[in-house]
């Protein structure tokens, strides 16, 4: 007789409880993921904690955005006031949150909710040159490790990572293009909200960048050294 893997016996647990087979839809794919994540078939939510990135974009220069960057550090701001929708979300059910600045072109206070690891104000306009440098980048990679290492309490079992920066859709759409070869028209959305002439604007502007990088391109870290945000890089 085939000896059950770990997968199969979550699988079999989950569908032995007292409800018509999948009867719970996505909750049990969540539960299932959660389960092979910690390797065993008595998953425990502990201490869960969410940590939110924040940084600016360079791109922003060339109107991409419907916002202005200066609003990265407004909506921290609110972040570390606890008035974002966020914070509501964490209070509502018991969540850990810490916010950390890893590129934001304003100041930020010193307060105990927020974790200043500054790569730089803001990224460099990938429109004109690579939006990270290589020092930059292997920064994000120990600034990243360092934010789990020095946020979390040791008992946390699960972690989950949001993201603020004005112009960081843009970011996204070029990595998502490049990673899955797709055409950017397929990848770019409104953002914070661009109407359609943004939206067109946006498209073009993201083409000319990807033209210009495409040569460049080779893997996932050439990828984001020429297109990411320093949040994106720190998660």
């Amino acid at each position: 007789m085939k000896k059950e893997g770990l997968e199969e016996r979550i699988q079999r647990k989950i569908d032995q409880k007292t409800k018509p087979l999948g009867a719970l839809g996505m909750l049990e794919d969540i539960a299932f993921q959660i389960a092979r994540f910690q390797k065993t078939e008595t998953p425990k939510l502990e201490d869960p904690y969410v940590l939110v990135f924040a940084g600016d974009h360079g791109i922003v220069e060339e109107g991409v955005s419907a916002y202005p960057a200066d609003v990265t550090q407004q909506m921290v701001l609110n972040f570390l006031a606890g008035g974002a929708a966020i914070n509501v979300f964490c209070r509502q059910h018991q969540i850990g949150l810490k916010v950390i600045d890893s590129g934001v072109k304003g100041d930020l206070p010193d307060v105990p909710s927020l974790l200043s690891l500054k790569v730089a104000r803001g990224t460099a306009n990938f429109l004109k040159g690579d939006a990270l440098s290589e020092d930059q980048l292997a920064k994000c990679a120990q600034f990243g490790e360092y934010a789990i290492l020095s946020s979390l309490p040791s008992s946390c079992t699960m972690v989950g990572f949001g993201e603020m920066g004005i112009g960081n859709t843009s970011a996204a759409s070029l990595i998502m293009a490049s990673i899955l070869d797709l055409p950017v028209r397929d990848c770019v959305g409104r953002g914070a909200g661009v109407d359609d002439q943004g939206l067109e604007k946006k498209i073009t502007i993201l083409e000319q960048a990807l033209e210009k990088h495409k040569g460049s391109l080779g893997d996932a870290r050439s990828i984001l050294k020429a297109f990411g945000g320093f949040e994106i890089a720190q998660m």
